[in-house]
């Protein structure tokens, strides 16, 4: 990595700097629907070059996603039980199954350019492995790929999920959930990503206790610049 000054996300830079520049947005708790019409927003500038590949950073409330693979059988919790837990319910364009999301998992959608050199879509979602298996690893958690499967694993269950969805200018969105301290009886509302009889876990449950939210937040920033090669900027 340059030791070059922070550029502000909006200077004019040429093609190829944008392209090696990562601008990080965290957004703090956002509901779901909102991060959906902000993710479709940033993916527009990012296709006329307004900004640079994007990482957007942020916690969703209590919700259930459905991506293009989805099983709506593995929607465990009725809607009266979703009401009272204040569970959400999403059908979304991304691909993967059946996802939760809540206060305690930090959540990571991408905004990036693949193109030219990571126009490979199985590629990405490796790459995006490497980037929470590497998280994991700076706080002592062993955690490794499952074969055939999508997501990173550790001895005790799930600690992370993927679910992205690429654009035909091969412009990605969506992204990652990494648990960090989540309340994990909610996953109990579904069937994770189809795998029935699935263990979910997280970095506390790991630990024997939670991280600082800042510091994982910080070490995925910087584990997605080093796997993706890219500089972060002010955005």
């Amino acid at each position: 990595m340059s030791a070059r000054a922070p550029v502000a996300a909006g200077d004019h830079l040429g093609a190829e700097e944008v392209l090696r520049r990562l601008a990080v947005r965290r957004a703090g708790r956002v509901p779901y629907a909102e991060a959906l019409a902000l993710q479709s927003e940033l993916v527009a500038m990012r296709r006329t070059g307004e900004i640079p590949d994007t990482l957007l950073v942020l916690e969703h409330p209590h919700v259930i996603t459905l991506g293009s693979s989805s099983d709506r059988t593995d929607v465990l919790a009725s809607e009266g039980e979703r009401a009272r837990l204040g569970i959400e319910l999403f059908a979304v364009g991304r691909g993967g199954g059946v996802t939760y999301h809540g206060p305690g998992q930090l959540v990571a959608y991408p905004i990036v350019d693949l193109k030219p050199d990571r126009q490979d879509l199985h590629a990405y979602l490796r790459d995006l492995e490497s980037v929470l298996i590497a998280v994991a690893e700076r706080f002592g958690v062993a955690a490794r790929r499952r074969e055939g499967l999508t997501g990173v694993w550790t001895d005790r269950g799930k600690l992370a999920a993927i679910g992205v969805r690429v654009s035909s200018q091969w412009i990605a969105s969506h992204g990652v959930a990494l648990n960090v301290a989540p309340d994990l009886a909610y996953f109990g509302s579904i069937v994770p990503c189809g795998l029935a009889g699935e263990e979910v876990t997280s970095l506390e449950r790991e630990l024997g206790r939670a991280p600082a939210p800042e510091a994982v937040v910080e070490t995925l920033v910087r584990c997605f610049a080093e796997v993706f090669e890219r500089e972060i900027i002010v955005g």
